[in-house]
């Protein structure tokens, strides 16, 4: 099954929050006060799970960061190498004429 990026999974929370609160406005038998609680305490916790789901892209980033400086360094070594052989080839082969 093919994976949801992060921000496809956001909006369809958020799309999910939405539909949740009409639903619960319509038909949920509540006072006002009651209501404006319940929709402050769901935006609370809407609110925590984004800051979550923020660090945990972050974290992520972080670590393609690394794995990306970790294989420039990587290659940045076997370009040298790969250098290093060329110039004694040539200088090898330079001593030879």
């Amino acid at each position: 099954m093919a994976r949801c990026s992060v921000a496809l999974k956001v909006g369809y929370f958020v799309a999910g929050v939405g539909v949740g609160t009409v639903l619960a406005l319509l038909l949920a038998p509540r006072t006002g006060e009651q209501t404006r609680k319940l929709i402050a305490r769901k935006a609370e916790e809407g609110k925590e799970f984004m800051a979550s789901k923020g660090r945990q892209v972050r974290a992520q980033a972080e670590e393609l960061v690394e794995k990306g400086k970790e294989l420039a360094a990587k290659q940045k070594e076997r370009l040298a190498e790969a250098l290093e052989v060329g110039k004694e080839v040539a200088r090898s082969t330079l001593s030879i004429v």
